[in-house]
Order: structure tokens, then sequence, then C-alpha cells
């Protein structure tokens, strides 16, 4: 049969297929202190990172990702890297380290960044708030914690043998909580439990408050290219506020699925896969967070590369591409011209909810990145035709105060 129900039934089998295939369970992974609430909201737990999380609940991935862009989800993050550095020359150790311009930030402003290496690869990419000029909070990939780790200490290590004064404060991930609640519904369901007025605290500005007396840090960001916020909890609170929250309309807790297919329609990188130490930020079309006095100044890790790219070129660029129809293409699919050129490779791919359609993002040689471009991309030996689209596939919600 292929009436339009059976193919639909179809196409979210296979999405629930895809979304779930990456990740594997593992007896010696890390819980996080949201895991228990997992457990009784039937969290299907796996592996991702060395941390057990929920890859979806009782809804289907597809569905937890169209209630997240029509309603509100809660994600736990808390196996995000969060760390405190504070000290009169904090602004200049996290400078050295990255791309972002800290002095013209300003107090409880955040900004998004990547740590580089020396050939202007990313290492990763983190975000930085600046609660003053002496006090930052970071928060890094889960995967790149010992990456991270080890950057952040050689390089303090080297600053207080200058004399530096340099502080940094890793955050045990059982004792500082982090959830991400996301999605157009998200800002009235969290003013009904804050004393502050939300309707003040721009995208990607932080402010301290309190929920059920509880102090926390609430930050206006998240990767899904909705309206939301990150909430950093003491550890002990966390799973009481976090179903206080529950208990708010239109909010329901949602896995890591929906997670990544929210973050792919909004254009946003994966580390390891869409970024990795070999891409530079001109490659990732992540230009914009190269900021401008640094790129003056030309002293962040692998500037000279870097600089190099932003005048004459890179010789290749990350893209979005759009299936037209066949199956979804997956991380390592070939891309090719029309002729039938290998040309590239795809680095995140999957259904599109919103869409209806397949969509992926990959690398292609400069020439190829224009939008509109017609290419193949091979999926289990068969070619299907596809198009460079601009990025992000879903137009993005952030909260600007307009």
């Amino acid at each position: 049969m292929n009436s339009p129900a059976s193919m639909a039934f179809r196409r979210l089998r296979n999405f629930e297929r895809i979304q779930t295939r990456h990740f594997t369970s593992k007896k010696e992974a890390r819980k996080t202190c949201l895991y228990d609430l997992h457990v009784e909201n039937n969290g299907k737990i796996v592996d991702f990172a060395g941390w057990l999380l929920p890859v979806q609940y009782r809804d289907s991935i597809a569905a937890s990702h169209q209630h997240t862009r029509s309603q509100a989800s809660i994600f736990d993050v808390g196996h995000m890297m969060q760390t405190h550095v504070y000290g009169k020359d904090s602004g200049e150790f996290l400078e050295s380290l990255t791309t972002i311009d800290l002095k013209a930030l300003p107090e409880g402003g955040a900004g998004l960044t990547v740590f580089t290496n020396d050939k202007g690869g990313i290492k990763d990419d983190l975000i930085i708030t600046k609660d003053k000029d002496d006090r930052y909070f970071v928060v890094s990939n889960a995967g790149r914690r010992g990456e991270d780790t080890e950057t952040l200490l050689t390089k303090l290590k080297s600053m207080t043998e200058k004399g530096k004064d340099v502080k940094v404060d890793f955050l045990d991930p059982l004792e500082q909580g982090l959830i991400a609640l996301q999605g157009p519904s998200a800002s009235a369901a969290l003013q009904d439990l804050v004393k502050i007025d939300l309707s003040k605290l721009m995208f990607m500005n932080s402010v301290q408050a309190k929920i059920d007396e509880v102090d926390v840090r609430i930050s206006r960001c998240g990767y899904t290219g909705e309206d939301g916020f990150e909430i950093s909890i003491p550890g002990k609170s966390a799973k009481k506020l976090t179903e206080i929250i529950m208990e708010k309309k239109n909010v329901k807790l949602a896995g890591l699925g929906a997670r990544d297919s929210l973050r792919l329609e909004a254009g946003l990188c994966l580390y390891g896969h869409d970024i990795d130490e070999d891409t530079t930020p001109v490659e990732a079309t992540l230009l914009w967070l190269v900021a401008k006095r640094r790129r003056a100044e030309a002293n962040f890790p692998g500037a000279q590369r870097i600089l190099e790219q932003i005048k004459n070129g890179a010789p290749r660029k990350r893209i979005g591409l759009t299936l037209a129809n066949g199956p979804p293409a997956r991380e390592n699919a070939i891309i090719r011209t029309e002729g039938g050129e290998e040309v590239g490779r795809v680095t995140s791919g999957g259904p599109s909810p919103s869409l209806g359609k397949p969509i992926a993002m990959g690398y292609v040689p400069t020439n190829l990145a224009k939008a509109g471009t017609n290419i193949l991309v091979e999926i289990r030996g068969k070619t299907y035709k596809a198009s460079v689209t601009k990025m992000p596939f879903i137009k993005s919600n952030y909260y600007t105060g307009k």
C-alpha cells in the first residue's frame, strides 16, 4: 500500500531509526543529576559522550521535535562542561585561547566562540558569559571535556608562572546541573517561576535568579533555533526544579534525538561531525566568530592561517543540502557533481520534520558552495539529486525584544 498515511508512517519509522543509530548503550557511562527523572518518565537511555541520557521518551522523536517548535521542551544538557574562570587576568587568559572579543562584551552578555589550535582548526565550540571584567562562565562540549580541560590547565600553568592572576573552577556535573528550556512557550512557562522580567533578558544574555528560592543562572540561549533558556542549577535541586517547570502548560521532556534534528534544521554545527581540529572557522562558515579586534591583533592560536583564508578564501566551505527525494543523506555520504565527480562528504544529515524532506550539511569546494547549485549525493550506492541551500533551513526565532 502507498497511501499517504502508510507513506508517512514509513517515513516516521525511518526517522526514528536514523536518529537513534548514532547512540549506543554502555554500562560504564556516567549519570547526570537528572538520571532518575529520565527513568521515571520512561526515557530511552543511551550513552552519549560517556553520559547516560534519554534519546527520546514516550513521544516519538518527530513529535518531540514538533512540540519544541510549537510549544516548549526541556532537554537535559547537564553533561556539558561548566567552568568558572576568574581573576584580574581572566579575560586575557580566555582571549589567548579563543577568537572572541571579551572587552566588547557587556556584563551579563554571552558570546559563542571557538578554541583554535596552531593550525587554525577548531578544538571546540563554546559559550563564554561575562559576569564581570574579572569573572567568566564557560559552557563547552561534554565530548571534549578532556581536551578542553587540558587546554585550559596548560594555559593556566603558563600564565601563573608569569605572575598572572587567573583561577579556573571546573564544576562537577553531579553538583551543578544544566537544562535547556526551548520553544515559543518557554518564556511564558519560566516567567511564572521567577521575579525577574524575562522580557528584558535578550538573546545571549545571562542573569542570576531564583526558582523556588534556589539560586540559578538563567541564560537566554539554546541550540534549537527557537527562543529559550539554559538554566544552571545546583545538582541537589535539579530534579525538583525541573519537575516544577514540567508542570507548566505546554512543557514536555525531550531527548537527544529531537535536539539533534532541531539543531540540524537550525544549521548549527555538531562538534566532531561538522567541525573538528582540521576545520577552520572560515571553512565552517563561522567567520563571524572571529571578532574584528582579534583579527587586527592576530594574537589567537592559528591566526596566520585563519587570516590568510579570510583574505584569499578557503579551499572548501560548509554547505546546507536539501534532497528532492530519496532517503536521508547520512554522515559520510559522498557528495558528487552532476557529472559524477566526488567533491565532498556529508557531515550531518537526516529527515527534517518541519520541512518534510531530507536535509544535510557537508563540505564542498568553495566554487560549488553557492546556494542553488545542483549536485548529487550518493546514498548506499545510489545517487540522488540535491541542491545547495542557505542555512538555517528553518528561520530562527531568537528573542531580541522586537
